[in-house]
C-alpha cells in the first residue's frame, strides 16, 4: 500500500515541459532585451543629434572660416563703402580674409557696443588679424592722405589753380570761378574781403606750401589759404600807409606790384618806395607787371601795343593804384608795402642779368639807365 500510495503521489506531483514551450519563452525573453537595447540607441542617438545638431550650426554660424586656408599677415586693401552697416562690413572683412567668421565678428561688435560705430573707407589691413586690432582701426577710419602742394609767392589766382588740379585733383575751372569771383562767399567771417574788385580774392590766397587732404574743394583749400592770409599779416604795422590813405586793400594790392617787380629781395622797400613816391606826385605808375597780369604774359619788354591795352589793370592808361591786387604777395613784399624805403626815386630800370634795377630820381638818368638795360634785355 505504502509503495503504491508514494507511486502516485509522485505520479500526481509530477510537471512534464514540452520542448516547445520552453525555446518561446526564450524567443519572448530576448525580444524584449533587444527592443530595450534598441530603445537605449535610440534615445543616446537621438540624445546626440540634439546636442550635435545645433553645436555643429553654431560652429559653422560664428566659427568656420568664411575663405579657409588663408595664410594670416598677408597685406590686402579692403573697401568699406560708405555708409555700411556692421553686418555687411563684416560679409567684406571675412571674403578678404581679415577675420574669420562675419557672424562672430557681428556678434561681437554689438556686444563691444561698436556696432554702428565703424567707419568706411580704404584700409591696408592684413589677413587673420584680431577681432580688437581691426575694431580699432574701423573705429579710427582710413588713413588720412595728404598731398603738400607749394604756391609760389607772386601766382596769380589763375597760376595756383593750375596747380592744385594737377597735384591735388581739384578742378582748375572751379578754383578759378570761386577764386576770382567767389569774395562775398566768405566775406561774412571775413570783412575785409566785402568790396574787392569784382569780387576778387586775388592777393589774398596767402603763398606757401600747403598740405591738402585727399577730397579738398576748391573752398576748402581757399579758406585754408584765407586762414593763413589772416595768420601771416596779423602782425603787419599798418601806420605808414594808413597815414596815407590806403587802407589792406591797396596794401595788399601795392604788395603784388612789388612781388611781381622786384626779383632781388633787398630791393623790395625801394620799389615799394617808388610806387609810394609817384602816387604821392599823381603820377602814373606805369608798371610793367599790371599791363602782363592783363594780357597773360611775361614778354622780356613790353610792345607799345601792350601799353594801350583797355584795363583798369592798365597803369600806364589810369592814375593811381589798380583796382585790386595782381598776384599773391609774400610777406616780405607785404612788408615792404607798409615799410618802404626812405627815397626820393621815381623811376627803375632792369639793368643786371641777376635780376636787380638801377633806380633814378630823374627822367633824364632813367633814360641813361634804360640804355644800360638794352644790354641785359635786348
Amino acid at each position: 500500500m505504502n509503495d503504491h500510495g508514494t507511486q502516485k503521489a509522485s505520479a500526481g506531483g509530477l510537471r512534464l515541459r514540452s520542448p516547445f514551450g520552453d525555446r518561446r519563452g526564450r524567443r519572448s525573453a530576448d525580444a524584449r532585451s533587444r527592443r530595450r537595447t534598441m530603445g537605449i540607441i535610440v534615445a543616446v542617438v537621438a540624445l546626440v543629434l540634439i546636442v550635435a545638431v545645433p553645436v555643429y550650426a553654431a560652429w559653422q554660424l560664428f566659427f568656420a572660416p568664411a575663405v579657409p586656408g588663408v595664410e594670416p599677415g598677408r597685406p590686402v586693401v579692403v573697401t568699406i563703402p560708405a555708409g555700411a552697416g556692421t553686418a555687411e562690413i563684416a560679409e567684406v572683412l571675412a571674403e578678404k580674409g581679415v577675420i574669420g567668421n562675419a557672424a562672430l565678428f557681428r556678434l561681437r561688435a554689438r556686444l563691444d557696443g561698436v556696432d554702428g560705430k565703424l567707419r568706411g573707407g580704404e584700409y591696408d589691413l592684413e589677413t587673420g588679424m584680431s577681432h580688437g586690432d581691426v575694431v580699432e582701426r574701423l573705429i579710427a577710419g582710413p588713413p588720412l592722405e595728404y598731398v603738400d602742394v607749394t604756391v609760389p609767392e607772386g601766382f596769380t589766382v589763375e597760376q595756383i589753380a593750375v596747380r592744385l588740379e594737377e597735384q591735388a585733383g581739384i578742378p582748375a575751372d572751379e578754383f578759378v570761378e570761386l577764386g576770382l569771383t567767389g569774395a562775398a562767399s566768405f566775406a561774412e567771417e571775413r570783412p575785409y574781403l566785402a568790396g574787392t574788385h569784382e569780387g576778387s580774392l586775388e592777393g589774398y590766397l596767402f603763398p606757401k606750401t600747403y598740405r591738402v587732404l585727399e577730397g579738398s574743394t576748391a573752398s576748402d583749400v581757399i579758406d585754408m589759404m584765407l586762414d593763413q592770409f589772416e595768420s601771416e599779416t596779423a602782425g603787419l604795422d599798418l601806420s605808414y600807409p594808413s597815414g596815407r590813405g590806403l587802407g589792406l586793400h591797396e596794401v595788399v594790392t601795392l604788395a603784388s606790384m612789388v612781388e611781381r617787380e622786384a626779383r632781388v629781395a633787398a630791393e623790395r622797400p625801394v620799389v615799394a618806395s617808388v610806387i609810394y613816391n609817384r602816387l604821392a606826385k599823381g603820377m602814373r605808375l606805369e608798371i610793367d607787371a599790371t599791363i602782363e597780369y592783363v594780357i597773360k604774359k611775361n614778354r622780356p619788354r613790353l610792345l607799345n601795343r601792350d601799353l594801350e591795352v583797355d584795363s583798369p589793370f592798365n597803369t600806364y592808361r589810369n592814375a593811381g593804384l589798380p583796382p585790386g591786387p595782381i598776384a599773391s604777395p609774400g610777406l616780405a613784399s607785404l612788408e615792404a608795402a607798409t615799410a618802404p624805403a626812405e627815397t626820393a626815386y621815381l623811376y627803375y630800370v632792369l639793368t643786371s642779368e641777376d635780376g636787380s634795377h638801377t633806380f633814378t630820381e630823374t627822367y633824364e638818368e632813367f633814360l641813361i639807365a634804360k640804355e644800360k638795360s638794352r644790354e641785359v634785355v635786348p
